[in-house]
């Protein structure tokens, strides 16, 4: 059981990793979600704000599967290997600022890391800048680090404290069974859904929730984590998360090409905004808060699973986070920048910045 346990972690196991979360992403895509957009931590979790009425955005409302099995699935994957510890105390009010900043500051570029990556291996050019903001942001990052920045130690809390999320995502998954969308309608039950736009486009139900709970067991024993990869290059020149991310960016762009769905250019594609000073600046802020957070919002989600309530914390303000972006005219879309997301994006990084400072050991 030890040697099953470790498998993963290893640099081959998470090279290995990579290259299935790569392929399920594009098999997702061709299955039915939107293009360039097989997994997408940040939207998808938008979409499932919209599907329990926490924004009215009628184009981006539907219980995303995806993000309830990753979830379930590290749960299931920390009991099975012993690794469920619930914890939590670390700074929890700045943590759920911090999720609702990177948020919105992803949603002004449109996409979560795991996204940059797939629009890359798709051909949107576009992400070339917001890849560059990621770095940008995890690199200012860093150097909070170095100055001793911390949020607290998290503390041994009970172990029915750790089930809280994956109950909650049990939960969501019971209401979709329960009010499953009607074709043609944007409401069913309690829950609302896209009858058009990108929330309409989803893979099948079980597919969906398949790749999620094998995403969350396989993410939970390898602790892939796109933020950590670029960290730990940064501070450490240590490569062995990098393998992971720049595997399944090769997975997804080989599958592409063999699928003919690679399209390289700025023009045309799917679900992204023109104006790339914003993709830049947007991945800037949501770089700098995955980062001061201690994980990219995949990784938070895992965390969660496994008992973390710092990243439980994290994750719910994620979810509010998406809602203010389009309650407030701070999202994106094919367009170009909301109304407000200039000031989302700028105002996310003063905070970030403050959040920062302040929590640096001064000296150090």
């Amino acid at each position: 059981m030890k040697h099953l346990s470790n498998v993963f972690s290893t640099t081959t196991g998470i090279t290995v990793v990579g290259l299935i979360f790569g392929a399920l992403a594009v098999w997702l895509q061709h299955a039915g979600n939107p293009g360039n957009m097989g997994i997408c931590v940040v939207c998808f979790n938008r979409d499932i704000a919209g599907a329990v009425g926490l924004h009215r955005a009628a184009v981006v409302q539907y219980l995303r599967p995806e993000i309830l099995g990753m979830v379930l699935g590290a749960f299931l994957a920390s009991m099975a290997f012993r690794e469920y510890r619930p914890r939590g105390g670390s700074s929890p009010i700045i943590r759920f600022l911090l999720g609702a900043i990177a948020g919105i500051g992803a949603l002004v570029f449109l996409g979560c890391p795991w996204r940059a990556i797939l629009r890359l291996a798709g051909g949107d050019a576009h992400a070339l800048f917001g890849l560059a903001g990621l770095i940008v942001g995890v690199g200012i990052g860093t150097l909070f680090f170095r100055m001793g920045f911390s949020l607290g130690r998290s503390q041994s809390q009970g172990k029915a404290s750790g089930l809280v999320l994956p109950g909650i995502m049990l939960g969501l998954l019971i209401l979709y069974l329960v009010d499953p969308q009607i074709p043609g309608q944007d409401k069913s039950g309690v829950l609302f859904y896209s009858i058009k736009g990108p929330g309409s486009q989803h893979a099948p139900f079980l597919l969906s929730l398949g790749v999620g709970l094998l995403v969350g067991a396989l993410a939970q024993r390898s602790r892939f984590c796109t933020m950590g990869a670029m960290r730990d290059v940064i501070l450490f020149n240590q490569w062995h998360l990098a393998l992971g991310f720049l595997a399944m960016l090769a997975a997804a762009f080989v599958l592409n090409v063999a699928f003919g769905s690679f399209h390289w250019g700025f023009e045309g594609q799917p679900i992204a905004q023109p104006n790339d000073f914003w993709n830049f600046l947007g991945m800037v802020t949501a770089g700098l808060a995955f980062a001061l957070a201690g994980g990219c919002p995949g990784r938070q989600l895992f965390m969660a699973g496994e008992g973390d309530n710092d990243a439980a914390v994290f994750v719910v303000g994620l979810l509010v986070g998406t809602a203010m972006a389009h309650n407030f005219g701070m999202a994106s879309s094919g367009a170009g920048i909301g109304p407000h997301g200039a000031a989302g994006a700028l105002g996310g990084l003063a905070l970030c910045l403050l959040i920062g400072f302040f929590n640096c050991k001064r000296g150090a």
